[in-house]
């Protein structure tokens, strides 16, 4: 899965893929079929890629690819309407290490959410570019 290009946006509904930068911030792509371009400010909003967004874990983090992965392979995906037990009792299948007191229904519909946006892209079904060193 590469998700190297795609980004949250603190205070913007969505996900978004970076397609480049200028002097003043980043420009972001909205993933939907309207494809409308943005700029972001650098010094007023914050990114973050998925690639780097860890969810809490009892021992450790668990990485969102980890969890995208566990989505996938189960196969079929709640609905984000659910009330808060079957949303928590989904979570535990794909993600059976987090911590409970820290992810809160609220982060798990927004999980579901950005599965359901990205799972359509060919992104979703590349493998990860090596890292660079």
């Amino acid at each position: 899965m590469n998700l190297r290009a795609l980004v949250s946006v603190t205070g913007k509904p969505g996900l978004f893929k970076l397609v480049g930068q200028n002097k003043t911030g980043f420009i972001l792509e909205t993933l939907d079929k309207q494809k409308i371009k943005s700029i972001v400010n650098l010094s007023t909003t914050k990114l973050a890629t998925l690639e780097d967004i860890t969810i809490y874990g009892q021992e450790e983090e668990i990485k969102l690819i980890d969890v995208f992965e566990a989505i996938k392979a189960k196969g079929d995906v709640i609905d984000i309407k659910a009330d808060g037990t079957a949303l928590r009792a989904f979570f535990n299948e794909v993600a059976p290490n987090h911590d409970d007191s820290r992810v809160y229904s609220s982060d798990i519909k927004k999980i579901i959410t950005w599965y359901n946006i990205i799972k359509e892209l060919p992104l979703f079904d590349e493998e990860a570019p090596a890292p660079l060193v």
